[in-house]
Formats: structure tokens, sequence, C-alpha cells
């Protein structure tokens, strides 16, 4: 589909390049800008499409395939925004803006469990024995005392 648009988008600007008057040289700029990405998202799209889509869930954990599926609906419903623009149709006033949003909430959970992931680890047993050794050391003759004298009462000297 973007091989058609993009062949048509040269012919467009080869039949234009010899009508340079018509259309101000800003907006010729931004249609070879235009041109060289959708190539980049061509190029992507042929990659993904060279591997099977099972044979490449079969090399990602939950985790990665959740990601992966989401960017490849994400991308879809973008273009889809893109296309409806082109059409002088409102994206902002069409269903596919409450499907990028909740797109994106999803997005934000997948991330906010892969940064949980990451996040480090509690050591139950040091974090216990640290606190137990600050709040008070054992003394053969007093029994337990406190490091800290508490406050208002006076130490005993012997």
């Amino acid at each position: 589909m973007s091989d058609v648009f993009t062949t048509c988008l040269r012919m467009e600007m080869s039949e234009d390049d010899n009508n340079m008057e018509e259309y101000p040289t800003e907006i010729h700029d931004y249609l070879t800008a235009f041109e060289k990405s959708l190539g980049s998202v061509d190029e992507m799209l042929k990659t993904m499409m060279s591997v099977s889509r099972s044979e490449l869930l079969q090399k990602l954990d939950p985790l990665e395939q959740a990601k992966l599926d989401l960017v490849s609906v994400y991308a879809l419903n973008s273009m889809f925004w893109v296309y409806l623009a082109t059409q002088g149709i409102n994206p902002k006033e069409h269903p596919v803006k409450q499907e990028l949003e909740r797109i994106r909430t999803y997005m934000n959970k997948v991330k906010e469990i892969a940064d949980k992931k990451k996040a480090s680890k509690l050591d139950k047993g040091a974090a216990s024995r640290f606190v137990k050794n600050a709040l008070w050391e054992p003394n053969a003759e007093n029994g337990h005392t406190s490091k800290t004298p508490a406050k208002g009462k006076k130490q005993q000297r012997d």
C-alpha cells in the first residue's frame, strides 16, 4: 500500500517540479521529508512481515510479546489517524482517538510492570538485622539496654 502511495507521490512531485510556481517550496520540503519517512515505515514493515508472527512470539517472553502487540496496534491506529486527516476528517472527533488513548493506557501499565521488574529487591534479612542492631544491644549485666538513652530518663551511674 505504501509503495503505491510513494509512487504516486513521486509522480506528483516530478510533475510539480515542472510547475514550481504552483506551490511554495516549503511544501516541497515537507513532501520530501514525508516521502523519506514513509520509506522508513515501509522498510520497517517489510522487516516485520519477513518473520512469521508465531515464530517471533516464540522468541519473546510474555512481557515482550505484550510490548510488540501494543506497538503494532498503536502504529496501525496512528496510520489510520493520518489517513483520516488526509481525507479531511478530523481524527480528534473519530473513535480512533479513544482507541489510541486506550492503547496508551495499556502501554503505561506494561511500562509499570517492566519498571517493577527492574526495581531493586529488598533483602528482608539484612533489613531486619540492621533495624535490630540499630535499636538495642545486649548487655550482660543489666539485660537489654538501649544504645541511646530514652528521653526524659536519666542514666544511672554506678
